[in-house]
């Protein structure tokens, strides 16, 4: 077994005759921010699942935290963020965390320490209903949180949300690295790439980059990761 976080050694996943992903291949280190970036269907959601063991490859080795994916050994130790808020509006923060909690067997005080991680802890009272999109999202981060995860797969946790909350949400994220948690974050924006040691950049169902921002543009020979990206592309007509 790898000593990596992940480690990925030519996955495929096909659905009936579609190519989902295409011999992917990729390691992380254990505390690394790594930005999954690529448009929308290029295959970011479709990796995660498989990382978390929802989706089964066809092909390939997928190893998460020192097991295969999917392993129940790993199940308390990955936290699973989606695009859509997967909390309950009509219970207070609080309450919401307080339910989750008896599902992962947590104390009150992981309760208290995920609200306070996400800095909701003046509205532990809230109903969920009432937060801004930012707020909710942070809600279901503080739920992944719960069981004290080494590993947080976050599905585009940032879209949408203003430059403030975007702000804030990496500051969060940093936090937890140099905590140790290792994190990958989805993202379509190319500019979060500036928060990440370690891109992973998709397109049409293949890892085109798996490398740091810096290498990126020397390489590239651009100013930006988006230019950088289009280049990558170009290259694989």
């Amino acid at each position: 077994m790898s000593n990596f976080a992940i480690d990925v050694d030519d996955l495929s996943v096909q659905k009936k005759q579609k190519i989902l992903l295409g011999s992917v291949s990729f390691r992380v280190e254990q505390g690394a921010i790594v930005g999954l970036l690529g448009p929308s269907g290029a295959g970011k959601t479709t990796l995660m699942r498989t990382l978390m063991g929802i989706q089964i490859p066809t092909a390939g080795k997928v190893e998460v935290l020192g097991k295969n994916a999917g392993d129940k050994a790993n199940r308390s130790k990955i936290g699973y963020v989606t695009q859509a808020p997967s909390v309950y509006g009509d219970l207070t923060v609080k309450q919401n965390l307080s339910y989750f909690a008896t599902l992962v067997g947590a104390d009150k005080k992981a309760v208290a320490a995920a609200i306070k991680k996400v800095r909701l802890h003046g509205k532990d009272k809230q109903l969920v209903a009432t937060l801004s999109g930012g707020e909710r999202t942070r809600v279901s981060l503080a739920v992944a949180l719960l069981g004290d995860p080494e590993l947080l797969v976050l599905d585009e946790p940032t879209v949408g949300l203003d430059p403030i909350l975007r702000r804030d949400l990496w500051k969060i994220f940093s936090e937890m690295a140099r905590d140790g948690k290792t994190l990958i974050i989805s993202s379509h924006v190319m500019d979060e790439a500036e928060h990440c040691e370690q891109l992973l950049l998709v397109r049409d169902s293949v890892l085109l980059w798996n490398e740091g921002k810096d290498k990126l543009l020397n390489t590239t020979n651009e100013s930006s990761v988006e230019d950088a990206f289009i280049k990558l592309m170009e290259a694989e007509k």
